[in-house]
């Protein structure tokens, strides 16, 4: 069974819902149409960009350049980050709890299920290794970036409650703990909703992909489970060292609460 080919015009057609959904919200006066249009604008070049450049770096093939891409991948999954913080910490500290989270757990689980589990040859092919490790990153992006942001609202919301526990002699960890354990939920709800809902209340992307690919539904279904898996475990992996890092950060050695290294985004 083979892909039936898009033209350019389908796209055209495409788009031109994105165009109603924007003449709605303009009429709605919702004061979202410029932001949403210049999101599927970027969609648009972005991912017609990152088509060449796959198409590059599938030709090559060599560890170099997918260790390249990765790293690239990961920067800017981790400014993303950063960007949707509402309160964020100061002295770069917010980029690279980020990264480092993202790195560890992220590129962790991918590396493992490609040598273990998937098991490709070479382990570092770019057919598995990027879409794989673009999944990973993207939902423990999100991730990472609910649990932070749950997490430093909340402190600054409760500061004084914190403050006050703190004075009571409370150790640090006892007087954040239920602030950290509510960031962590959060960051991991939307993958566990995600899995919840897989196949009942929609068909996950990859495994749609791979159908309309024409891979068999046995198979599909087996990669995304494997998917969902790693998911995650990157994910929650992921959110648990970010939010841990994040509350050490806004609390000292002497069980002090420092505020003076939270920012409040511009």
């Amino acid at each position: 069974m083979s892909v039936i080919e898009l033209q350019w015009w389908q796209l055209g057609l495409a788009a031109l819902m994105v165009l109603a959904l924007a003449a709605t919200t303009v009429a709605t006066r919702l004061q979202i149409a410029r932001p949403l249009l210049i999101a599927a604008t970027r969609t648009v070049i972005q991912l017609a960009l990152i088509g060449l450049v796959l198409e590059a770096l599938f030709a090559v093939g060599r560890l170099g350049w997918v260790a390249l891409m990765a790293l690239v991948m990961l920067l800017v999954a981790a400014r993303e980050v950063m960007a949707r913080q509402k309160y964020r910490l100061t002295g770069g500290w917010a980029f690279g709890i980020g990264s480092v989270s993202m790195f560890v757990s992220a590129f962790s689980v991918t590396v493992l299920t490609l040598v273990v589990i998937i098991g490709p040859e070479p382990w570092y092919l770019p057919q598995y290794a990027i879409p794989l490790l673009g999944m990973l990153l993207g939902n423990t992006m999100t991730g990472v970036a609910l649990g932070l942001d749950r997490l430093t609202e909340s402190v600054w919301r409760q500061r004084a409650v914190i403050e006050n526990r703190l004075m009571l002699g409370q150790r640090a960890s006892e007087a954040v703990g239920d602030i950290r354990r509510e960031a962590m939920r959060s960051g991991l709800m939307p993958i566990i909703n995600a899995m919840a809902a897989a196949g009942i209340v929609s068909l996950p992307g990859m495994m749609t992909g791979q159908i309309l690919a024409g891979t068999a539904p046995a198979l599909a279904v087996k990669y995304q489970i494997l998917i969902m898996f790693a998911i995650a475990a990157g994910t929650g992996f992921g959110t648990v060292f970010a939010v841990l890092a994040g509350s050490r950060r806004l609390l000292d050695d002497r069980q002090r609460l420092r505020l003076d290294r939270l920012s409040k985004a511009p």
